[in-house]
């Protein structure tokens, strides 16, 4: 009984380091979630593998109880159940799938585990995705990359794991001694706001001028894109676009900036493009947050509500000549949103955020460490803007 206590102590206190350390928002410590795999699969019996899983999810989402709490303005025991619910899906896929049989029954096990973690509806929840760290451990790979990180992923579940993690090890230590940083695609700018909860709530004619201002002086010569975060332009309103139609006459400027587009049942989060020659929605956000604005159930309430989600459509956006992979804020802490976008091979990710709810959490560090990995491991040019 000391022995088993010692064991299962070990097991979450190893999930606990892959989780907390792994998700810290620096890309260079994603490779260390690709522990999981193996803490999951030495597991002794399916409550073990259920605990280690949620103390590895709930460590990777440390952060959510305290935006939870600035988010809805609620009480800390509300936060907290929020991240209970959340890492609900997680620890079921993993406890149901898991076996007690080794080899490759339970490789293939953890392939499902992974391929149901990665899309709809498990999806849905699947932070915290250690397949994020092909980035880091194979820049430039692209999709021969991201099949490399499964099959070693596989492989730590196997009796072959000490292979695995050496050349985990190797790789990531190589990776870490190459690390640069990215440049930015030639006259693309993303803009990182400061303005708090007010963005996109404060959408009158005063703050769109100065959104307006805030664009021209990041730009550096005509035919520039300016990025603004998520939600910066608010509603989008017939007054708002020929406000900003205005402004932009004879600029020479194109500005990617978020909004609402609200009718009767709901409402759209959307990327917008701007310019001299008129405004036109670029892309309809793929997957927003679940419960603060994604709310399906609201549908058989009251017939309406919410943000919709447009799961597969739009992967790709055409903007000023360049194919574009748009990633909205909650799409860059999950995996099918950039993927399905790298099957059109896009020339850019333009990924926008407003985490205005996260304060110092590691939120935002992680989506900016999430996105950056897969753009790295597809070779494409990351523009990312964000409020906080």
């Amino acid at each position: 009984m000391r022995r088993e206590l010692v064991r299962n102590s070990v097991l979450l206190g190893a999930a606990l380091a892959a989780g907390w350390i792994g998700w810290c928002g620096n890309p260079l410590t994603l490779p260390v979630s690709a522990a999981f795999p193996f803490i999951w699969s030495v597991a002794r019996n399916r409550p073990s593998a259920a605990m280690a899983s949620a103390t590895y999810f709930l460590a990777a989402s440390r952060g959510l109880p305290h935006g939870a709490v600035a988010f809805y303005g609620s009480n800390l025991l509300s936060g907290l159940l929020l991240w209970l619910i959340a890492s609900a899906a997680f620890v079921s896929v993993h406890a149901v799938l898991w076996t007690e049989r080794s080899g490759w029954r339970l490789a293939i096990r953890y392939l499902l585990v992974m391929f149901l973690m990665a899309v709809p509806p498990f999806g849905i929840l699947g932070w915290a995705h250690p397949i994020t760290a092909a980035g880091v451990l194979f820049p430039g790979w692209g999709w021969v990359g991201l099949g490399t990180m499964a099959a070693g992923l596989l492989i730590m579940t196997t009796r072959l794991r000490p292979a695995a993690a050496i050349a985990i090890i190797g790789l990531w230590l190589w990776s870490a001694a190459q690390w640069t940083t990215q440049h930015l695609p030639s006259s693309w700018y993303g803009v990182e706001l400061t303005l708090g909860a007010s963005l996109g709530r404060t959408s009158n004619l005063e703050r769109q001028r100065g959104l307006v201002a805030t664009a021209r002086a990041a730009r550096r010569g005509k035919g520039a894109v300016v990025v603004l975060p998520e939600s910066a332009i608010g509603f989008w309103t017939p007054t708002v676009e020929r406000l900003w139609l205005r402004e932009l006459r004879a600029s020479g400027l194109t500005v990617v900036a978020g909004a609402s587009v609200v009718d009767e049942i709901g409402y759209d989060n959307v990327l917008l493009e701007l310019s001299e020659f008129g405004a036109r929605i670029i892309y309809r956000e793929r997957m927003p947050v679940p419960g603060s604005m994604w709310q399906p159930w609201q549908s058989l309430i009251d017939g309406g509500g919410g943000a919709r989600a447009y799961f597969f459509s739009n992967p790709v956006a055409e903007i000023a000549g360049k194919r574009v992979a748009p990633v909205i804020c909650y799409e860059q802490l999950i995996v099918w949103p950039v993927v399905q976008s790298m099957l059109y091979d896009p020339d850019i990710i333009v990924a926008v955020g407003n985490g205005w709810w996260t304060g110092s959490t590691s939120i935002v560090p992680i989506q900016r460490a999430s996105v950056e990995a897969w753009s790295r491991l597809f070779h494409k040019p990351l523009v990312f803007s964000v409020n906080t």
